[in-house]
């Protein structure tokens, strides 16, 4: 190129430039549909999700505003296949182009399973669909928990089911069950249910049923959400899953404890029918009144072989009863024929009785009782001697050993106030009176120090003169 065509060519600014290939890009790709795998995907805090469209050999840019966002009714996830719709655009401040999305859809319902078994295996991985965790339904439960949209027809099916077979108290926790931000309303109604404790004004379900109606695999993706099959599988209470038709099915069916085919079939797994329970009562009570009369019957039948056996009461006691009658008449006999005889010797002994024969008998004893009580009272003089010897000897020994005859030599015993004995003198230190026993009998006392000012010394060393008796009168009291 020549100089004078580089000077023809137009100079543009770089805000210019930019503006210039902005306008070109949009006005050419202003409506496109793009397919391709998620890579990045981030979500901002405005509400704004970036995300990556690629391929195996490009990469391009996208972006989806909050409202946008918000309206997904799947969450985009890296590894996801999809169709995304929107507008090219530049960002000159980087220098770089991106895409606009304004719709964005899995590619097929391939996608949709081929993410569905990617998280089933996971799960499974992890044994939230092992049996050993599955929990027992309860037979008869009082109350029914329900996780659906209270608006929709399935509530009504459900209630319907259970007046035809057995009224229970039911309790909805209405929820989303479709669209973005469904898959944590329903985790979070589930984990309420758990949360209700037997304090709480709404009492706590004895069984759990999720429900849905059908859709397709886009309207039920929420409960193949990990936070719905995450929240099921924790459920201290039991699950039944009830979501979509027969052939719908979703992650949380394997993590609950039971599945239902459909939301009326729920219904007929929580609760029996009250009719069939009542047919079955009448018929186990039949049964128990005819156990009964035949057990009767045959204790009866054979109570009474019994008593064919044993024979009358009389025959067997009738002649045990002649054998005591005839032992009763012996001995009433025996007895008068040894009162008779025992009389008979009385009298035969009184014959020979006479006074001469009984005083002599009295005086012998009379003889025998007056020697028997000369020999006691030998015995009882000689007794009295030798104690009143031991005794006079005791008190000789006690007469020597008593302080008593000490005291007749001219000593005292000395006690305080408590009666307690002075051996020394340091012990009558504290002891500000007491008592001085004599031999004939004790005296009172009270210690009496002179304190005159400059007389203590002399006072040691002069003789004792008549004053000093009128200090040990005052001793005593």
């Amino acid at each position: 190129m020549t100089d004078t065509n580089i000077g023809n060519v137009h100079e543009y600014t770089v805000t210019e430039l930019s503006g210039a290939v902005k306008r070109a890009i949009e006005d050419t790709f202003g409506l496109v549909r793009v397919k391709g795998e998620l890579g990045r995907v981030t979500r901002a805090a405005s509400g704004h999700v970036y995300l990556d469209l690629k391929d195996e050999k490009a990469v391009i840019s996208s972006v989806m505003w909050k409202g946008m966002a918000a309206r997904l009714s799947i969450a985009p996830e890296q590894g996801m296949e999809v169709v995304a719709t929107g507008r090219m655009t530049t960002f000159p401040g980087q220098s770089r182009y991106q895409l606009i999305i304004d719709s964005l859809e899995p590619a097929g319902v391939g996608a949709l399973m081929a993410l569905f078994e990617e998280r089933k295996k996971k799960l499974a991985a992890e044994g939230l669909f092992s049996p050993e965790r599955k929990k027992p339904l309860p037979f008869l439960p009082d109350v029914i928990g329900v996780v659906t949209s209270p608006s929709g027809a399935v509530i009504r099916d459900i209630l319907h089911r259970l007046r035809e077979r057995f009224p229970r108290h039911v309790i909805v926790w209405p929820t989303l069950v479709q669209g973005r931000g469904a898959a944590e309303k329903i985790a979070e109604a589930i984990e309420g249910f758990n949360a209700l404790s037997g304090d709480s004004d709404i009492p706590r379900p004895d069984v759990l049923i999720v429900a849905r109606g059908g859709g397709s695999l886009e309207d039920l993706w929420c409960f193949n959400e990990e936070v719905v099959a995450r929240a099921a599988a924790a459920s201290d209470i039991p699950l039944i899953s009830a979501v979509g038709h027969e052939t719908d099915t979703t992650l949380i069916d394997f993590v609950s404890d039971k599945r239902a085919p459909t939301p009326t079939a729920a219904a007929e797994i929580a609760a029996p029918v009250r009719s069939e329970l009542l047919s079955e009562l009448l018929n186990k009570e039949r049964r128990l009144a005819s156990a009964s009369v035949r057990l009767f019957e045959t204790r009866r039948a054979a109570l009474l072989s019994a008593v064919r056996g044993l024979g009358r009461p009389e025959d067997v006691l009738g002649a045990a009863s002649q054998r005591v009658d005839r032992a009763a008449d012996g001995l009433h006999n025996g007895l008068r024929a040894r009162l008779n005889s025992a009389q008979t010797q009385i009298v035969g002994i009184g014959t020979r009785l006479n006074p001469r024969m009984l005083s002599g008998g009295f005086l012998a004893r009379e003889n025998r009782v007056e020697g028997a009580w000369s020999r006691l009272a030998d015995r009882t003089r000689q007794s009295m001697a030798d104690r009143s010897a031991r005794l006079t000897s005791a008190a000789r020994v006690l007469s020597v050993l008593s302080y008593e005859n000490v005291l007749e030599r001219g000593f005292a015993l000395v006690r305080d106030d408590n009666g307690a004995l002075l051996r020394r003198a340091r012990d009558a230190a504290s002891v500000s009176g007491g008592e001085i026993q004599f031999a004939d009998g004790p005296r009172r006392f009270q210690f009496v120090t002179d304190t005159k000012p400059g007389k203590a010394g002399n006072s040691a060393k002069k003789a004792p003169s008549k004053t000093a008796k009128p200090r040990q009168q005052r001793l005593f009291d």
